[in-house]
């Protein structure tokens, strides 16, 4: 794995400790980094699901607060199955943090839904996206996209 290209995204948190469990739960996520920041004093932690060489850094300011992601701005995050979308749905519904769906809006965008993290933003569940498929057609094209 190589730290080129797109490596991470990152979100100021009011509270780090129930973002990391938030993206723990919703997003097959755990912490790889945590450090307090030395020159803000602030907690820090790096996210990943182990799948690339991409983490989300989330950083607690408690008196900052940066615009959440949405109504459409999102993170997303692919699912094993329709069933596995359904489930943290239904865990999401109990705990007020559904923003929308389930919608099954077909190839090649499938089967998604919204779900608030403790500081609003959205992150996309989803199933049957062809991202990688997608990407790697267009990787295999004469003249296409290099990496």
């Amino acid at each position: 794995m190589s730290d080129l290209g797109f490596t991470h995204v990152a979100l100021s948190v009011r509270n780090l400790d129930a973002s990391i469990a938030f993206y723990a739960k919703y997003a097959r996520m755990h912490v790889v980094h945590r450090r307090t920041d030395a020159d803000e004093g602030i907690p820090v932690a790096w996210m990943t699901d182990g799948t690339r060489p991409f983490v989300i850094v989330l950083a607690e300011w408690p008196e900052q607060k940066d615009a959440a992601l949405g109504p459409f701005g999102h993170l997303g995050v692919g699912c094993r199955s329709r069933e596995e979308v359904d489930r943290l749905c239904d865990a999401a519904r109990a705990e007020g943090r559904l923003n929308s769906g389930p919608t099954d809006s077909g190839h090649p965008v499938g089967y998604w839904a919204y779900i608030a993290d403790p500081d609003g933003n959205n992150l996309e569940v989803s199933f049957g996206q062809d991202i990688r498929f997608t990407v790697e057609r267009e990787m295999a094209k004469p003249g296409g996209l290099t990496v």
